[in-house]
């Protein structure tokens, strides 16, 4: 009972004492940046009330909404190809990759190399770096996203088959079974669900990105939010953001449904 209060007090002063680190960074920080924290605070509220009254869509809006949807319907298939390529890719280089299914340590460790350098390589960097490349076009937004979703699902469908599907692979390898017939008749079988919901959330996710990467590469609805916005039509702005928040909550409602079914 004394080591158990022991170690209680000795935890609780160790939460404490990370707490008060990060505090006492965040205030630092804030001294050398010369960041007022009350009147960033006060502005708040300010701010809200000046998105409210300015991107609140008029009745004039309407008027923009056919090209908006058009657009719109643009990045959505841009988010969904994107992640789909992605998806068999990803998929291809993770069961050669992978501690399960691999073909020999040095592949694996070439592999999480590969998977590590797309994925920590901002979405915002690649947008840049393909945009001095391929020029402002739908192709360069879906490179973006393909990139970066490559590198998410490799490292997440190797994790699945590890975790899922290892006893599988040992227990028909003792039985004889070759290779291709573990994989396509075991393996992909069993780990379909969990691969099939990381899609799903890679679209969703990309569908969000693809918002930003159009900013900067001048396709889809970002490019005509931006449009809007630099050409002080903030109805037609509001009414654009207001567009892609429904879509996402639409997609994020049937993407939990088929969740619900194939979990």
């Amino acid at each position: 009972m004394q080591s158990s209060v022991k170690f209680l007090k000795h935890k609780g002063w160790h939460q404490t004492g990370i707490i008060a680190l990060i505090g006492g960074i965040y205030f630092i920080g804030s001294m050398i940046l010369s960041f007022d924290n009350a009147k960033g605070l006060l502005s708040v509220p300010k701010a809200f009330n000046w998105l409210f009254v300015n991107f609140r869509p008029t009745a004039s809006s309407v008027e923009y909404l056919p090209r908006i949807w058009q657009k719109l319907i643009q990045t959505v298939l841009l988010a969904i190809s994107s992640t789909v390529v992605a998806a068999i890719v990803s998929m291809f280089v993770a069961l050669i990759g992978s501690k399960v299914t691999g073909v020999n340590g040095y592949v694996q460790v070439i592999v999480r190399g590969i998977a590590s350098f797309f994925r920590n390589i901002p979405l915002v960097a690649w947008s840049m770096i393909l945009l001095f490349s391929f020029k402002q076009s739908d192709f360069t937004g879906f490179l973006a996203l393909l990139l970066m979703s490559i590198g998410y699902l490799i490292r997440a469908f190797m994790e699945i088959i590890e975790d899922e599907a290892s006893e599988t692979m040992m227990a028909l390898k003792a039985t004889g079974a070759s290779y291709f017939q573990v994989i396509f008749q075991a393996v992909l079988p069993q780990i379909l669900p969990s691969v099939l919901s990381w899609i799903l959330y890679m679209v969703e996710n990309n569908v969000r990105d693809a918002t930003l990467v159009g900013i900067l590469t001048g396709t889809g609805i970002g490019f005509i939010f931006d449009v809007y916005y630099k050409s002080f039509r903030f109805d037609a702005a509001g009414m654009t953001v207001l567009a892609i928040i429904f879509v996402v909550i639409v997609l994020e409602t049937i993407s939990n449904q088929i969740r619900r079914i194939i979990l």
